[in-house]
């Protein structure tokens, strides 16, 4: 992943986060899931889904018309 790459879905549920990139795979778009919760804790952070700038744009669209 780049360090241009933006958050385009944030969530602390995994299986959200999965579903949300499949989604994104379906449609083309390449997409990371960086997981910034806490080691100790799991239930204290998020999972976070990156896109390419390029596709955010398209990627929100596609989470917000599949209302994930």
């Amino acid at each position: 992943m780049e360090r241009d790459w933006e958050s385009v879905y944030i969530s602390d549920k995994i299986h959200l986060v999965e579903i949300v990139r499949a989604v994104l795979e379906d449609n083309n778009i390449p997409s990371v899931a960086i997981d910034k919760r806490d080691s100790s804790y799991i239930g204290i952070g998020d999972i976070e889904v990156y896109v390419h700038p390029d596709n955010s744009i398209l990627a929100r669209l596609i989470i917000e018309q599949n209302k994930l």
